[in-house]
This record gives structure tokens, C-alpha cells and sequence, in this order.
């Protein structure tokens, strides 16, 4: 593990229309002591060219194949299984960082000794025109605040592995990120919101992420199938998140 390395975590699957401008966003960070490690689902798209031209001029930007389309949870936990540095951060390929993201996060958690953040976010259409310019999150989540209100967005997180250590995403297709910030949650106290914009959460059309319908399926199932929520405590909890998710309007 190396000390103050951030490893950026980001599977890809048929994102040739955004990675350059996810790497690129990256690439433009004012803290500059990170590596991406990009794991290619079998995308059968031209990702894997877009990414290969950018890996050739910046040895920051790692480039990983799967040998099947697995989903993911997979490919995130591959690029957990690369990652170097003491703090694992993700984003999704479709996103984007303000420049400033990894320096002011990571020096709000150090200020703090908090070993898990996450920041605010701005909600984009696929062409960048902005919906919401942010969104009303908690300052802090502990297990059963998340459990109400699955307010992490994957591609704001920062943890900080020495004090939380290596961890894997559990090997579902939908809502492994919000199961395993449960997880962690589990023997954590708080993950801590540093509240500022620090990207751009990218609506694409036909995306897991866009289907609320999906999202309640999805939810649903991390309460009753990965957390073994007994069916009175699950619709408490599930009761809170749709309260919560119209509020935020995700």
C-alpha cells in the first residue's frame, strides 16, 4: 500500500461515447498522485481504444481486460485487487470530477481522521446541460441512516483503507456499491459528507442508474436478500428510502 496514492477505480462496459472525458477529468486533478485502473467488461464497443490511446501518454491510466462479461461488481473488485494506494476511490465511466475533487476531499479527511466520505454531486443529461445543480444530502450516514437513505453516490467516495482496510463488493449485478457501503457501515461509524459539488452524475438514457423502477427492485433486494432484513424492519427502512429518493428527486 502506498502512502497518500489514490487508486481510481472504474468499470467499463460500452462507454466510448464518455470514458475520455471521465479520464480526462481525471487526469486534470490538482492532486496529482494517483493511478486510474480502468477494467474492461468485454465491452464490445471501441472503449478499449479510446482508453489505450490515453494509457500510451499517461502511465497513471491502467487499462484492464476481463476475460468474460461478469458484470460490475466484478470488474470493481479486479481493480480493488490491483489497487495500490491507501485510498480507493471510484468513479463511473460516464462521469466526470470537478478538478479540485481529490485534493479538498482528501484534505477534509485528513483535517478530520474521517476514513470514509463522500461528496455532493450535480445531476447532468447526457449532453451536460445540468438538472440539478446539487443535492440535499446528510452530513453524516451511519448503518441505519443509509439503510433509510442510500444517499452515496459510487462515484463520490473516497476510503481510506488504512484505517478501514481492503475490502471487496459483493458479487451482485445491481447496488453492490450501496451494499457495501453497508458493509463497512457494519463495523464504521459514519461515513462523513464533504458538501460541496465535486462532479457530474451523468443520466444516460437505458442505464442501470436511470431506471427508478429498477432502482426500487434494486434496493429492495440489498435489504432483503444481502442484508437479511426481516420483512417488518425492511419496509420501515424501505419506506424512509423512497421518501427520501423523491426528495432528492433520484
Amino acid at each position: 500500500m502506498i502512502e497518500n496514492l489514490v487508486s481510481i477505480v472504474t468499470p467499463v462496459y460500452n462507454a466510448e461515447r464518455f470514458i475520455e472525458k471521465t479520464i480526462n477529468s481525471v487526469q486534470a486533478q490538482t492532486y496529482e498522485q494517483f493511478e486510474m485502473i480502468l477494467v474492461d467488461d468485454c465491452s464490445p464497443d471501441d472503449s478499449a481504444a479510446v482508453i489505450k490511446k490515453l494509457t500510451a501518454l499517461d502511465e497513471r491510466i491502467k487499462y484492464v481486460k476481463l476475460d468474460e462479461n461478469a458484470g460490475a461488481a466484478v470488474a470493481r473488485n479486479t481493480g480493488l485487487e490491483h489497487a495500490k494506494g491507501q485510498y480507493v476511490a471510484f468513479i463511473d465511466s460516464d462521469d466526470v470530477w470537478k478538478p479540485e475533487k481529490l485534493a479538498k476531499q482528501i484534505a477534509f479527511m485528513k483535517k478530520n481522521d474521517y476514513a470514509f466520505t463522500y461528496t455532493n454531486f450535480e445531476m447532468v443529461e447526457e449532453d451536460g446541460t445540468v438538472i440539478n445543480a446539487s443535492v440535499p444530502l446528510p452530513e453524516k450516514l451511519n448503518y441505519s441512516g443509509l439503510l433509510k437513505n442510500t444517499a452515496i453516490a459510487c462515484s463520490t467516495v473516497i476510503i481510506d483503507r488504512k484505517v478501514i482496510g481492503d475490502f471487496r463488493m459483493p458479487l451482485v449485478r445491481k447496488g453492490q456499491d450501496t451494499a457495501t457501503w453497508l458493509k463497512i457501515l457494519r463495523t464504521h461509524d459514519y461515513a462523513y459528507l464533504f458538501n460541496e459539488v465535486m462532479g457530474s452524475y451523468r443520466q444516460v438514457q437505458g442505464s442501470i442508474s436511470s431506471n427508478k423502477i429498477g432502482a426500487l427492485k434494486r434496493t429492495w433486494n440489498t435489504y432483503r436478500n444481502i442484508e437479511k432484513l426481516p420483512l417488518p424492519k425492511a419496509l420501515y427502512y424501505f419506506a424512509f428510502y423512497v421518501f427520501n429518493a423523491v426528495k432528492r428527486r433520484i
